[in-house]
């Protein structure tokens, strides 16, 4: 969560206006799209679900105190990147701004297109050398107070959003296709990026959208276990039916069954079962850690 403060990707946003609208206001669309996506997001979930160790307290806990360092440093980060924007061609970053958007929602879809792009500090580190213009520097010592506000209630976002992910990951975990929420997620990145880059031909929040429409369908309750219960309900069931061969010959003359060879198919299928847990990995990986845990 804390990877947007270092890479750049957050005070770029901050420079953008992605937050804000054009009169300088808080943007609420923008600080849910900035909080959920980059703050949140994929990655934060599967850490969550796949990582995190510990009681729903301890995690709720953890997840806190980051927060209380998250979000003065994105405030501190909207202070400085005032500064920053006087030495900057707006037109010209705004364009690297929505690229680096780009290159993190291609990174999220797949590791192997990830490989051949550059790193969102370097994107971020090109803009600020095509768009530097010292002429314009200035000292700014009191910053827009409206661009602190923005900034540290979309790192307050996603505090709340790991939060409510820590507090409901018993019901979540193993209920959500983690593959698919990666996808959607990065979608909606893409989506986000387009908007910060002025081609979208609506001021409609898409990215929330395609973000709320990838959560409903990764949400797969009782997708867990459902097979293995399936199969012991159909055991059960047959093993309850009276044994027609009990005192005759066995059909196709087969031997009788043995109560040991029913115990030993319901054990392959929990084997099976956790065989089959949904990975947390991109598509095509072979190991199912992924590279963000």
């Amino acid at each position: 969560m804390g990877l947007p403060l270092v890479d750049g990707i957050f005070p770029a946003l901050i420079i953008a206006g992605a937050m804000t609208t054009a009169a300088g206001d808080p943007s609420i669309a923008g600080i849910l799209q900035t909080g959920l996506l980059i703050f949140g997001g994929s990655a934060t979930v599967a850490v969550i679900l796949a990582e995190m160790d510990g009681t729903r307290r301890e995690q709720l806990t953890s997840i806190l105190l980051l927060g209380v360092l998250l979000i003065p440093v994105a405030v501190a980060e909207a202070a400085v990147a005032e500064t920053i924007e006087t030495l900057l061609n707006f037109e010209v970053f705004h364009r690297f701004a929505g690229l680096v958007i780009l290159a993190v929602a291609a990174k999220t879809a797949s590791s192997k297109v990830g490989e051949y792009l550059p790193s969102p500090s370097i994107i971020i580190g090109l803009g600020l050398v095509a768009s530097f213009e010292p002429a314009g520097f200035e000292l700014i010592v009191t910053p827009d107070p409206m661009r602190l506000l923005s900034a540290g209630a979309a790192a307050g976002t996603g505090v709340g959003f790991a939060g409510a992910v820590a507090l409901f990951a018993p019901r979540l975990r193993g209920n959500v296709d983690i593959d698919l929420f990666r996808f959607g997620s990065s979608v909606a990145l893409g989506m986000l990026a387009l908007e910060v880059l002025g081609l979208m031909p609506t001021q409609a929040p898409v990215a929330l959208g395609v973000l709320g429409v990838t959560a409903l369908f990764a949400f797969d309750p009782g997708s867990d276990g459902a097979d293995l219960d399936e199969f012991v309900d159909d055991a059960s069931a047959e093993s309850a039916t009276p044994n027609a061969n009990a005192n005759g010959a066995v059909a196709d003359g087969g031997d009788d069954a043995d109560p040991a060879d029913y115990d030993a198919l319901v054990d392959d299928a929990n084997e099976t079962d956790d065989d089959s847990e949904p990975g947390y990995g991109y598509p095509g990986e072979e190991e199912s850690r992924a590279p963000w845990l």
